[in-house]
């Protein structure tokens, strides 16, 4: 295909082990939901990629898709030319780290995580920030793990790269793998802005989604709230229903955002509630035991 000939030709190869001629050698560290698509979308496009993730049945589970998973991390990424890293959010200084003492110094790294100044600050104070280039794929499911990654998942979804001053030649062998091998639209940001952006687009409704959830929980009318739900509600709640421990992560490490983006959202429904008027005193049904029970003289 001469979309992916372009991509291998602009990514080029890092030194290393020869691989075939014209194909790019790509690694990815963390193969759940977004780093399984990441792993067959190159996988389906022709590329040299190989997987990595800390659990052995993912592993097995990798290889059973026709992928190249060793159960070593250093043999996954030595010599590549790309390495997705895309583990959950806690791992990922960590796993920069070693990726980036095993892997070839003209080894492109990114990430898929949902926050990145954090680890774009650690990148830099590692003096890693030429070779390192924050990445947000702006793609997703409820669901997780390798079983339910979709190797279309990105097509025209955009995808947020955070480049230093610093990183643009590894920017641009990254932008051309994501534009022509994923499909997905580059949206250059620092990495602040994203996280700002995301935080009022993606983690807030999460937070939103979990408030409706756990309000209807503790309702005394849970049941005939959840017998009438339909479209508006499950809508509304979808993105409850994902992993809580990713949820978890995504809003501690965007804390910040997160509730300058709350208090303002706090304060709009503060507004639609006094526009809908005084609360109505809730009146007992006929024949509760308050209604039967005399008012004050």
């Amino acid at each position: 295909m001469a979309d992916d000939d372009t991509a291998r030709d602009a990514v080029g190869v890092a030194p290393g082990p020869a691989p075939a001629p014209g194909v790019v050698q790509v690694a990815v560290v963390g193969t759940g939901l977004i780093g399984g698509s990441v792993l067959l979308r190159l996988r389906d496009a022709g590329l040299d990629v190989a997987g990595w993730d800390p659990d052995p049945a993912t592993r097995l589970r990798a290889r059973e898709q026709g992928v190249h998973c060793p159960d070593s991390l250093d043999d996954a990424v030595v010599g590549r030319a790309v390495v997705f890293l895309c583990g959950p959010l806690p791992t990922l200084p960590d796993t920069l780290l070693r990726v980036a003492e095993v892997a070839d110094e003209g080894c492109v790294l990114t990430d898929v995580g949902s926050t990145k100044a954090a680890l774009a600050a650690f990148a830099e104070a590692h003096g890693l920030d030429h070779r390192f280039v924050p990445g947000h794929p702006m793609a997703g499911a409820a669901r997780a793990g390798l079983t339910s990654a979709d190797p279309s998942m990105f097509d025209e979804a955009a995808w947020v790269l955070c480049p230093a001053p610093a990183g643009m030649p590894a920017f641009r062998r990254l932008a051309a793998l994501v534009t022509e091998v994923f499909r997905a639209r580059v949206v250059p940001m620092s990495p602040p802005e994203h996280d700002s952006v995301v935080a009022l687009s993606s983690h807030l409704p999460h937070l939103l989604a979990g408030a409706l959830a756990g309000t209807v929980h503790r309702s005394d009318l849970r049941d005939a709230v959840l017998g009438l739900a339909d479209g508006s509600f499950r809508d509304g709640t979808r993105v409850a229903g994902g992993p809580p421990e990713r949820t978890t992560n995504m809003l501690s490490a965007n804390r910040d955002q997160v509730r300058d983006h709350l208090a303002s959202v706090s304060s709009f429904v503060d507004e639609l509630a006094t526009r809908c008027g005084p609360v109505t005193p809730r009146r007992s049904p006929p024949g509760s035991a308050r209604a039967g029970r005399p008012g004050p003289p």
